[in-house]
């Protein structure tokens, strides 16, 4: 356990140091490291300043094996309480398979609306498994 954290906390370090949006393979090395082989959903939100500099990391949710509920009033009320200008979403799929659900993309999207009429980006929600991961931004999806 001591090992992990430590190798944790040295990826996002890495992920950290630069604009989060130019050391894209830093973050996913990270968010993969944190999140591939937890037998839970987990929901994660990456707050980031008007540079794109990583302000917080945090887990909003955890769930069950296949489902964590993510409400988009909560995630856009901790945006504004962090000061964030923009927010990559990350959840994590236990099954291994990164592969986004119907129900992904439709609350990416109202996450994405309720954020935007308030000022904040969502750059990405990105899914991660244990082989992989998905970018919704990268599918068109959002």
């Amino acid at each position: 356990a001591a090992i992990r954290e430590a190798g944790l906390r040295m990826a996002r370090r890495q992920a950290s140091e630069r604009p989060v949006l130019a050391a894209w393979d830093k973050l996913l090395d990270y968010c993969h490291a944190a999140m591939a082989h937890s037998m839970v959903e987990e929901f994660r939100l990456l707050f980031l300043d008007a540079k794109n500099k990583l302000i917080a990391d945090e887990v909003q949710q955890t769930g069950t094996v296949d489902h964590t509920p993510v409400y988009p009033r909560e995630v856009v009320k901790r945006a504004l309480d962090l000061g964030a200008s923009a927010i990559i979403m990350v959840h994590n799929h236990p099954s291994g398979d990164p592969t986004p659900s119907k129900g992904d993309i439709e609350m990416t999207k109202e996450v994405k609306d309720a954020a935007e009429k308030m000022g904040i980006s969502v750059h990405d929600h990105l899914i991660i498994g244990r082989d992989g991961h998905t970018s919704l931004r990268a599918e068109g999806l959002i």
